[in-house]
């Protein structure tokens, strides 16, 4: 079992409210991502629960049990940090093996769990090695497969891909999403990047300055965003958010609209700009769009093949069904 309940949790540094009152479940089992903008309560929140910073004021709840003052060895979770952290002089075996000898798991229970998690984490060729023989994407492996080894009721893992490079990200990514299915205990996922959250998520939770703008799966919060920031924070590239007459038209201080629900010719079309930068990309290409009378820019998403350069006059037409519209305030109307 792995369900976690905040009540109320509030964090404070001196004079600082870094977390105001919040309130959250994480179902058994779930795999939650926070996500958000540098310096909005992401970590801070997930070392709350993990117990490494204490909560000012609220209740922290592990399956229905109050943790709130327990100490971080005694609530059942394993941490996965952004730095692997793993003995140097020891092998991959003695690392993974290290928290159970510290718990005084006996050995041949110690080899059990060893075995499996190098077998799920592809490790069984590696036991031997020695953390500065591997690469970076498998030492990550190996500090996962020491959470693994403890069982725990939930993993925590903070920002724990971000000292990759671009194409190991995506295999760990996948990696780790895997693994949730293979394992089925709740995981808990901080990031700042939203493509890791939109792939990796059963729910997302957005935060900004401490609060929670929204919760919901990754096609909630990019179909319905609760408001502007929830909406430009989730999908890439980001929304294009067009203010003025065009938006007072459709009844709204601000429109939204993102850039693979605008189709561009051309030929004709609802707006009209030219054409700046082209991100190719193969499949598909960015366009970024100057001198609509709209915005600055809007990026429009085109297919890889439309033969545009440069300096072209560019017609684009929106999706009407796919236009996000909100008030001065940012709420989503």
């Amino acid at each position: 079992m792995g369900r976690i309940t905040l009540d109320q949790v509030t964090k404070s540094f001196g004079e600082v409210n870094v977390i105001p009152p919040l309130d959250l479940t994480i179902e058994d089992g779930e795999f939650v991502v926070f996500v958000g903008p540098s310096g909005c309560g992401k970590s801070t929140l997930l070392r709350l629960i993990a117990g490494l910073e204490d909560v000012s004021s609220g209740q922290i709840r592990i399956d229905g049990e109050d943790a709130t003052d327990k100490r971080p060895a005694d609530r059942g979770l394993a941490m996965v940090f952004q730095s692997y952290a793993l003995y140097p002089h020891m092998s991959v075996r003695k690392n993974i093996a290290f928290p159970m000898k510290m718990a005084g798991v006996p050995e041949d229970e110690q080899k059990r769990r060893i075995d499996g998690a190098a077998a799920a984490l592809n490790l069984t060729d590696y036991l031997d090695r020695r953390p500065g023989q591997l690469s970076g994407g498998q030492r990550q492996r190996v500090a996962i497969g020491r959470a693994i080894v403890r069982e725990p009721q939930a993993f925590l893992f903070d920002e724990p891909l971000s000292n990759l490079d671009a194409a190991l990200r995506v295999g760990m990514r996948l990696e780790i999403s895997e693994l949730h299915k293979r394992l089925a205990t709740t995981m808990i996922y901080v990031t700042h990047d939203q493509v890791e959250a939109m792939t990796m998520a059963d729910k997302i939770v957005v935060l900004r300055a401490g609060y929670i703008e929204q919760v919901g799966t990754p096609l909630e919060l990019y179909r319905t965003p609760r408001n502007r920031f929830v909406a430009g924070f989730i999908g890439s590239p980001r929304m294009n958010f067009i203010e003025g007459e065009t938006a007072a038209a459709k009844g709204a201080f601000a429109v939204g609209v993102r850039p693979e629900h605008i189709a561009a010719s051309t030929e004709s079309g609802t707006w009209q700009g030219k054409v700046g930068v082209a991100e190719h990309l193969g499949s598909d290409t960015f366009l970024h769009v100057h001198d609509t009378g709209l915005a600055d820019v809007l990026t429009v998403r085109v297919d890889g093949e439309l033969p545009v350069r440069h300096g072209d006059r560019i017609f684009l037409t929106p999706e009407e069904d796919k236009i996000h519209r909100f008030d001065a305030e940012g709420h989503r109307l």
